[in-house]
């Protein structure tokens, strides 16, 4: 079982940038597909943004704002938000795929972080 957990997330204006970071445990991260999920209020949990195997993935909402990386030496994946508009308010997931190859759907994860809330003022 891989243990996720998420940092970052706070209050911020219309137009700010924000940086969540999502450390995991496990000695072979380095081979995880790793994603990021959000709920907001009232939603469906949805895709945001993904890293794996297969290369990096956007939503198309959040493509051109939004930056995914990860540090294999810190066991670590962040999630870059800029321009951030008050529809990016949500609880922010981050997501964990041991075989590498991940995906858009949340069910391709297994192991899942408790989240941290972002919240976007206008």
């Amino acid at each position: 079982q891989v243990q996720l957990v998420e940092s970052g997330g706070g209050l911020v204006q219309a137009g700010g940038s924000l940086r969540l970071s999502c450390a995991a445990s496990g000695r072979a991260f380095s081979t995880y597909a790793m994603g990021w999920f959000r709920q907001g209020p009232g939603k469906e949990r949805e895709f945001v943004a993904r890293i794996g195997r297969s290369g990096i993935y956007y939503a198309d909402s959040v493509a051109g704002r939004f930056t995914i990386s990860r540090d294999n030496t810190k066991n670590s994946v962040y999630l870059q938000m800029n321009n951030l508009k008050p529809e990016d308010t949500a609880v922010y997931y981050c997501a964990a795929d041991p075989t590498g190859w991940g995906g858009s759907q949340q069910t391709t994860y297994g192991n899942w972080g408790q989240g941290t809330q972002v919240t976007v003022s206008s």
